[in-house]
């Protein structure tokens, strides 16, 4: 057998310290630190296998690569690749999964955590000299609420979800899982979507970005969050209508905001999330809630074994292709 061409587009999305282990198939690996869209066509042409995270592959560059037969992910989410290009090619998508189990909750957590107990206004005041002029060991300046006894709904209930609750559950808070907005009838252990918004005093979201979520909290569902929740996304940018987000944080309809993602990555200078920063209840973080070193390790083991499933005609994590 002829070596595979083995093209990654975006190297330098993880980190250099971290090896991606070769797949044990005679290949040719090249790898691009970045790589932009007026670059793809040419960099995936004579590619048997693409690498990518964050590129993105239509169907125009697509239909160029005539001898892909595999798309690696070294992420769970699909929204940068034409599934149906790729369904109608034949072209094998194969995704990680479950590899941010553990560092994903743990992030959530360290935003609501620190947005409940106010912790960076508070750092912030100490380094202004607050404690030193307040005269006494403490002041009490910014609210610090517990998570106990608070309610947390979670829209979106894969491994990351269930996952969140179980933290929850530990911190002794009410978990109630959403069920989709569009949802006929409900099954015992979910919630309508309508209620979780009107009850929750954190809610968290772990659902992918697709057509039926993108936009899926705007004006009309920051009007319904009665208990002025906290509201953290370290799932996509595109869930949340970024403008909207700022309208509630300025009117005080939501308690605070924890984000790792933006609709774009990176934010441009004028880009709506950068003008949230002003408000001290608003945390954000540059997409790295993933980005433990020991789950970016994990993925990239699961990158190898999804390369050489498919080098033996058995593919595994497939979310497209023909499955023979």
């Amino acid at each position: 057998m002829d070596p595979l061409r083995i093209v990654f587009l975006d190297r330098d999305t993880l980190p250099a310290s971290i090896d991606i282990p070769a797949p044990e198939v005679p290949h040719e690996w090249v790898a691009h630190g970045r790589t932009r869209p007026e670059q793809v066509a040419e960099r995936i042409r004579d590619a048997d296998i693409v690498v990518t995270n964050k590129v993105v592959l239509n169907a125009a560059v697509l239909q160029q690569a005539s001898r892909l037969r595999m798309v690696a992910l070294t992420a769970t989410g699909t929204d940068n690749v034409d599934l149906d290009a790729c369904n109608q090619r034949r072209i094998i998508v194969s995704n990680v999964r479950d590899y941010a189990v553990h560092t994903v909750p743990e992030h959530t957590f360290s935003l609501m955590l620190a947005l409940r107990r106010n912790l960076l206004a508070y750092r912030q005041s100490v380094a202004d000299g607050r404690w030193h002029d307040s005269g006494q060991f403490c002041y009490f300046d910014f609210p610090v609420r517990d998570l106990a006894g608070s309610t947390l709904g979670i829209i979106g209930r894969g491994a990351l979800g269930e996952a969140v609750a179980e933290i929850a559950r530990a911190f002794d808070m009410r978990v109630q899982f959403a069920a989709r907005r569009d949802a006929g009838s409900l099954t015992e252990d979910y919630t309508s979507f309508t209620h979780v918004l009107r009850t929750s005093d954190v809610i968290s979201l772990h659902c992918p970005l697709n057509d039926q979520t993108r936009g899926m909290i705007s004006d009309a569902e920051f009007a319904l969050m009665e208990r002025k929740p906290l509201l953290i996304n370290t799932a996509r940018g595109g869930l949340v209508d970024e403008r909207a987000l700022e309208r509630a944080l300025q009117s005080g309809q939501i308690s605070g905001a924890g984000f790792d993602v933006a609709t774009q990555e990176p934010p441009a200078p004028d880009h709506p999330i950068l003008r949230l920063l002003r408000f001290p209840n608003f945390i954000l973080t540059p997409h790295v809630a993933w980005a433990s070193e020991e789950a970016i390790r994990a993925m990239a083991h699961q990158v190898r074994d999804n390369i050489e499933a498919f080098c033996r005609e058995s593919p595994r994590n497939v979310v497209a292709g023909f499955h023979g």
